[in-house]
């Protein structure tokens, strides 16, 4: 049985999200997944301590979604298991009034992973070509433009190449980027919400402001889209995971983290030979004690 997904769900040339399913598991059933995802959360936490030893090279992981489709799980059982020294996350909301007075990007830069380092962004600089595609109306904010008759096609084409220069940019410098994209159908949405609706401890997690959203779904299907297809490269490439099962698609996040941080070629420092000899001089004086 194929219990490796990692290259399944890489973007390789344009993508269709209409086309790509949102229930599959593979062979897998849920108790398998499970046990599944145990054995790779100690494959991560080991990797995570070597990249964060090696020092010269850190991870990116950016995570985006429609609402309810399990970013926030994801990250809870996909890295719960690494030292929180080693990793650090960043949810990116409404840009605050400061952030609006700097470019788009200002603000992601900021919360870039240094060296030894897996810094994970749920949402990310590409709400700036999903949720201000949608809603052109957002980017007056950032008091550069005037009216929404400025956001023409070369003006997106303007944001698409900046994001692939800041992708290549970091990627240059050390920074290995995987992007994730969680294909949550808009049937298994609605079941999410009604159970946020109906369990009273999940109520906090509902916002009446959900709906309105869901129902430009169709507008975020296509942004989504174009925005993958314009920015996945081999340097920062795109999968598309299929959420509607959210045991499933952790298993499949885990292997593509698991599988990047193995192609880093992470090292442990090599001590010299100055070094070697102070520890046998420390272990003798330890002994001796």
């Amino acid at each position: 049985m194929d219990t490796n997904f990692s290259d399944d769900f890489l973007v390789k040339g344009k993508v269709s999200i209409k086309k790509i399913s949102t229930e599959y598991q593979g062979k897998l059933t849920k108790e398998e997944g499970e046990q599944l995802l145990v054995a790779e959360k100690e494959k991560l936490r080991e990797l995570q301590e070597k990249l964060y030893a090696d020092g010269s090279k850190s991870l990116l992981v950016v995570l985006q979604a429609m609402d309810a489709a399990g970013k926030d799980s994801l990250i809870e059982h996909v890295f719960g298991g690494v030292n929180p020294q080693g990793c650090s996350v960043t949810s990116f909301k409404t840009p605050s009034s400061k952030e609006y007075s700097h470019d788009f990007l200002w603000r992601h830069y900021l919360a870039l992973p240094q060296k030894g380092m897996i810094g994970i962004f749920n949402r990310s600089h590409y709400e700036s070509v999903l949720v201000c595609k949608v809603h052109p109306e957002y980017n007056i904010s950032e008091k550069t433009w005037s009216s929404v008759k400025d956001f023409d096609a070369k003006f997106w084409e303007n944001r698409y190449e900046s994001i692939r220069n800041f992708e290549q940019h970091l990627t240059q410098n050390g920074t290995t980027i995987v992007k994730i994209f969680l294909n949550v159908s808009k049937d298994e949405q609605k079941k999410r919400f009604l159970d946020r609706i109906e369990e009273q401890e999940k109520n906090w997690k509902f916002s009446a402001a959900d709906l309105p959203e869901r129902a430009l779904f169709p507008k975020y299907m296509e942004a989504y889209e174009t925005a993958i297809n314009e920015t996945s490269k081999d340097h920062a490439p795109w999968y598309v995971l299929p959420a509607d099962n959210k045991w499933f698609a952790r298993v499949a996040a885990i292997q593509i983290i698991i599988d990047t941080l193995e192609k880093m070629d992470l090292k442990y420092p090599q001590l010299g030979e100055k070094e070697k000899s102070e520890l046998l001089e420390a272990k003798k004086i330890l002994e001796n004690e």
